[in-house]
């Protein structure tokens, strides 16, 4: 399926904080907040600078899930600095961070946590698990078996854990940063739709070029090692203030009801239905965006419209990360996996057929 330039948008719209605020809708940013907000996110670009190589896409797909407040799945096949870009993340935040390698005997008590018997006081005391960290790395979690999946659900979807009857909040801010192996790969169980959506969105690493690959063993014998201590890194973190700042303002960026649109439309495009429906797309697709992949877009949109320094939302904030928020909730027919159509081929065709407002 070609790939087809979408159409440009409409010039940019005045935020909130031009013109007024209407009752009953937060309070518009002020210019402290979005230059706080750009100081902020180039601090982080700053420490990816000093373990990353390129990978400029996955960078900002981190950077942008963690102001919107949501988690990202990252895939690739082994090799390609999945965990070094994660624990980047996870580590540029003053934050409590936990990594889990997921394998097919990780039991969801090895996850979550557990109820151990105290012979000296004669009671269950409990004891909670790694996922009870401000930000949770789970290593190739298409390794582990359907039960611990089912456990990492009700974590990222209800933001808290039963142990023993008992429900446990998990601390805030909360963000699951998952690598996963390709599904082609031995030894993987493939995600269900239920668990694929509860990711704002799902990255894919290529290949680095010759240059960036060469740039990257220049870092790594100049640093001696090949991987990372968070110790020899920039000690300029962020706060666990600052990420509950980034994701309040971006809460708070406008949004317009032809962008609330737009994002409806491409959702529903992908189910076959929309303003402008595709043709022959039940042939491809067997299952398309939920209602929460509409959510993500707009998320998202916000997160992107603040880092860039905006209090409002354009169509390319929402354009510019469709491919990460919809090719992992689209489950393609038979048929088309037959013919080689990848799900980032109908999201290119839906965001052809989508009129940018």
């Amino acid at each position: 399926m070609p790939l087809i330039p979408s159409p440009p948008h409409m010039p940019e719209q005045p935020g909130l904080a031009q013109q007024g605020l209407a009752p009953g809708l937060p309070r518009p940013l002020a210019a402290e907040d979005l230059s706080r907000a750009r100081v902020l996110a180039d601090r982080l670009r700053t420490r990816f600078a000093q373990t990353l190589v390129g990978q400029e896409t996955l960078r900002e797909s981190l950077i942008v899930t963690l102001a919107a407040g949501g988690h990202i799945l990252i895939e690739s096949v082994p090799g390609l600095a999945k965990t070094t870009a994660a624990q980047t993340l996870a580590t540029s935040v003053s934050g409590t961070f936990k990594r889990v390698q997921c394998t097919p005997d990780l039991m969801p008590s090895d996850l979550v946590g557990t109820q151990v018997f105290d012979f000296s006081k004669q009671r269950f005391s409990t004891q909670i698990g790694p996922i009870h960290a401000n930000f949770v790395l789970l290593d190739e979690i298409n390794r582990s078996n359907a039960k611990t999946q089912s456990a990492m659900l009700e974590a990222m979807a209800e933001g808290a854990t039963t142990i023993g009857g008992e429900r446990i909040a998990l601390p805030k801010p909360f963000m699951v940063i998952a690598t996963q192996n390709p599904i082609e790969e031995e030894g993987t169980f493939t995600l269900p739709e239920a668990q694929m959506d509860r990711f704002m969105m799902k990255a894919v690493m290529t290949y680095p070029t010759a240059d960036e690959e060469e740039r990257m063993l220049d870092m790594l014998t100049r640093r001696g090692s090949d991987t990372i201590d968070p110790s020899t890194l920039n000690r300029d973190v962020l706060s666990i203030q600052d990420v509950e700042f980034l994701r309040s303002c971006a809460r708070r960026v406008h949004v317009s009801d032809s962008i609330m649109r737009y994002a409806v439309d491409l959702a529903a495009t992908s189910r076959g239905t929309g303003t402008n429906p595709l043709r022959d797309l039940a042939a491809l697709v067997r299952l398309g965006a939920s209602p929460r992949a509409s959510i993500a877009l707009v998320r998202i949109g916000q997160a992107n419209a603040l880092l860039a320094g905006r209090d409002y939302v354009i169509p390319e904030d929402v354009k510019s990360f469709a491919h990460e928020v919809l090719r992992h909730r689209i489950v393609l027919t038979f048929e088309a996996m037959a013919d080689g159509v990848s799900a980032d081929q109908v999201v290119d065709s839906v965001l052809e057929a989508v009129p940018v407002p």
